[in-house]
């Protein structure tokens, strides 16, 4: 199905550098994609020896339980997230996706699965959210698009210094369903850079009753390792 649909849009182009292509990208733009494969931490998905616990995870642990991530948020995979994000170029999502659930383990099968909510002014602006539009092809657990809801604007966190971006958030979410009780739930979202918008919802989620939080995100940022 994908290759079809990469056929009917692109022509049998690869999006990246537009030579001949089967699928989306050609073999050798998708054999660039900066995959990652540092031993990592498995909660924050950080760089980590061994790939045990990271210290800032030991010293502050955050909400969430653990982070998939499929790919170091670099060229190309960084075009190729900004083109689904800004440019609604929808047919990346199951390719993305795709990278994405090669990395979950068979044996993670959360109860449901919650996209990271825009505020209703940027969903208004954009038509699309991106992280709904990953998560309809990850296909573990219940999809609840309308389970978390943001309850305000926040100025976007690339805009803002690191030591900002916790507080930014901070109480921005609320759980729109009666209960999460003893649930499982995976997040998703396309980029995770400092965390601090999963953490935020992890706690949200927990405060409703949730008890484990994966994150799943396409690309991780590793420049603040």
């Amino acid at each position: 199905m994908r290759v079809r649909l990469a056929s009917l849009l692109f022509g049998g182009t690869c999006f990246l550098c537009r030579g001949a292509a089967s699928g989306l990208l050609c073999d050798a733009c998708e054999a660039e994609l900066p995959r990652l494969q540092l031993p990592l931490c498995p909660r924050c998905a950080l760089p980590s020896p061994r790939g045990e616990a990271c210290g800032r995870c030991l010293a502050a642990p955050p909400h969430y339980d653990a982070t998939v991530a499929a790919l170091e948020y670099a060229f190309p995979a960084d075009v190729l997230i900004q083109a689904l994000k800004f440019r609604g170029e929808l047919a990346l999502a199951p390719l993305l996706s795709g990278l994405l659930k090669q990395r979950i383990a068979p044996g993670e099968k959360p109860d449901c699965v919650i996209p990271v909510p825009l505020s209703r002014q940027r969903l208004k602006a954009r038509g699309y959210n991106q992280a709904v539009e990953l998560a309809r092809y990850l296909g573990d657990g219940e999809l609840l698009v309308s389970a978390c809801e943001r309850k305000r604007d926040t100025p976007p966190q690339l805009e803002l210094p690191f030591e900002d971006r916790q507080r930014n958030v901070r109480g921005c979410f609320v759980v729109s369903r009666e209960s999460l009780d003893g649930s499982c739930v995976a997040v998703v979202d396309d980029v995770m850079t400092t965390g601090a918008t999963l953490d935020e919802m992890a706690r949200t989620l927990k405060d409703a009753g949730a008890t484990r939080v994966v994150n799943w995100v396409v690309a991780r940022t590793l420049r603040d390792a």
